[in-house]
């Protein structure tokens, strides 16, 4: 897929004010412009964020209520349990929030729904078994906006229910105690990007403040929630950055032995947000793609070194056998795209009988990335059809559920990611409603744009430079390494890798004498299409070697 490069039009008198204020380089001046930080307040917290830039939590509708129906569960030791979700987001909400409230003396159970059995949020099954079990209260985390129907039922039951989640609300909201989102409609919140266990965070952040806890009480969560923030792919800008940035500190000295546990299992050598989201995250969303969602959080949980070294071998295991999946039903699911000419659809809709359900959205970002279309992968169960999709900047995949409902049993999601589940015999009128909502909005004409911070010229290539950039870190969603252009280099070597997919090149830049190492992923095809002495433009992140 050919991208569109770009250059950000920077506004030169901003940056070199922006430079002078703070200090700092030209080019870090310049990528902060390009990501919209430039007033005062937004760029000390970007490049310095403190536990004290924090929102007030109470600024959230519904904090209040959710805070006193909590506090008095404490005091009455009312029999309460926690609703999760299976993913990386959902383990850590649930984590933090049962571990906080049992520091405080409140011991609450939990439930996470199997996602091969249950399937996302709650579900009347599972709301009736902890009806019967004799719980008075539901605090669901990461979950339960769309949940409607369920909440009543549990009303219904004679029990009650928060809601605390991230999801974007239909025009309806749950009828209950309270609904901490900061999606709502009616939200006045500052930020409303937070993800599941940012929320979290900022509830018990808010309990500390009205029962008089300490701030360490809810901080230390945060190399906790630092991992379910980043895994989630939320913003990395504003509380999120805040969150990320100090949560990363705290994870290389963190004092939860199944997280330490993790990060040495990995031969994780740095921690930033690559580490969490390529060596972290996966091995904990394997337990809930696989079917075994309660092992992670027991790691986080457990103050057993022995169990979490077990729990942590588990980890690796499950992580193993969903590579092994996810590749065989990739590698159909291609074939397919192929074979049928899927790849000129305006979006990619495909489905297998026996799909493993819990992979299946993995599947479906990579054909997302292959193919720059959104995508919709299938799996195919008896009667039965569930699915996971992943989109493009510019279409909003949920809205297209919304519009397709009728022929959906359950779904949910976001812009850029949903869940479905159908009956087997209306998946082609579905898929017919789908392409027609994606056919009118002209997908075809949707280009990748690859957007480029600065022309680079022999000035830029220093240490100093190379340094400053690292204020940009952690990158994330909102906040992307910076790219650079550097014109008219030659190619000084250049040949293939792994049996012609990628490409290897030295290119050097003749008049300031510097030598570029480079690797072009699956662009192998090219070795054939340059030949040494070539001049060619490149973009890359600024990494240079002077000999």
């Amino acid at each position: 897929m050919n991208k569109k490069w770009e250059l950000f039009e920077t506004n030169r008198e901003i940056v070199e004010k922006i430079k002078d204020e703070f200090n700092i380089s030209e080019i870090l001046a310049t990528c902060l412009v390009n990501r919209g930080i430039v007033e005062n307040d937004d760029l000390k917290v970007f490049l310095s964020p403190t536990r004290n830039d924090f929102h007030d939590p109470f600024e959230i509708i519904d904090m209040e209520k959710a805070v006193n129906r909590i506090i008095k569960a404490m005091e009455k030791n009312e029999k309460t349990i926690i609703y999760g979700d299976y993913d990386v987001d959902g383990i850590t909400s649930t984590m933090v929030l049962k571990k906080f409230l049992k520091e405080h003396n409140f011991e609450v159970d939990y439930k996470i729904p199997n996602r091969l059995n249950e399937g996302y949020g709650l579900n009347k099954e599972a709301v009736k078994k902890i009806s019967d079990d004799g719980y008075k209260l539901i605090i669901t985390v990461d979950c339960g906006i769309s949940g409607l129907e369920e909440i009543e039922y549990a009303k219904s039951l004679g029990m009650e229910v928060i809601v605390t989640d991230h999801h974007e609300p239909q025009e309806k909201i749950p009828d209950c105690v309270a609904v901490v989102d900061c999606k709502r409609k009616d939200n006045k919140y500052p930020f409303k990007s937070l993800a599941g266990c940012g929320v979290v965070l900022k509830l018990i952040q808010a309990i500390s403040k009205k029962q008089g806890y300490k701030d360490e009480d809810y901080l230390k969560f945060l190399d906790i929630v630092c991992i379910g923030t980043i895994s989630d792919i939320v913003p990395l800008v504003d509380e999120n950055r805040v969150i990320a940035k100090l949560g990363l500190m705290l994870i290389s000295k963190t004092h939860n032995p199944g997280l330490g546990l993790l990060v040495h299992s990995t031969g994780i050598k740095e921690i930033n947000s690559t580490t969490v989201s390529f060596g972290l995250a996966p091995r904990i969303n394997a337990c809930g793609r696989m079917g075994y969602e309660e092992e992670a959080l027991k790691l986080f949980l457990t103050d057993d070194i022995e169990e979490a070294k077990n729990i942590t071998v588990k980890l690796n295991d499950f992580n193993r056998q969903r590579q092994d999946i996810e590749k065989s039903i990739f590698e159909e699911a291609v074939k397919q795209i192929e074979e049928k000419h899927l790849e000129n659809d305006p979006i990619i809709i495909v489905g297998g009988e026996g799909w493993h359900h819990g992979v299946i959205g993995i599947v479906s970002s990579k054909i997302t990335d292959l193919y720059y279309k959104p995508s919709i992968l299938v799996c195919f169960e008896g009667e039965e059809a569930k699915g996971s999709g992943r989109s493009i900047p510019g279409f909003d995949l949920h809205n297209a559920l919304c519009e397709s409902s009728e022929f959906l049993t359950k779904y949910g999601g976001h812009e850029m990611a949903i869940g479905l589940t159908l009956e087997k015999k209306n998946f082609e009128k579905f898929k017919n409603k789908i392409e027609e909502i994606a056919r009118n909005c002209h997908l075809e004409e949707f280009v990748p744009v690859l957007k480029i911070d600065k022309e680079l010229n022999s000035k830029d290539i220093t240490e100093e430079n190379i340094k400053s950039l690292e204020k940009l870190e952690p990158y994330g969603e909102a906040n992307k390494n910076p790219i650079f252009l550097y014109r008219n280099l030659k190619i000084d070597s250049i040949r293939s890798l792994s049996e012609g997919k990628h490409l290897k090149l030295t290119l050097k830049d003749d008049i300031n004498n510097i030598f570029i190492s480079a690797i072009g992923f699956n662009m192998g095809y090219l070795s054939n299409e340059y030949r040494l002495f070539d001049k060619v433009d490149v973009v890359r992140k600024l990494r240079a070697k002077r000999i």
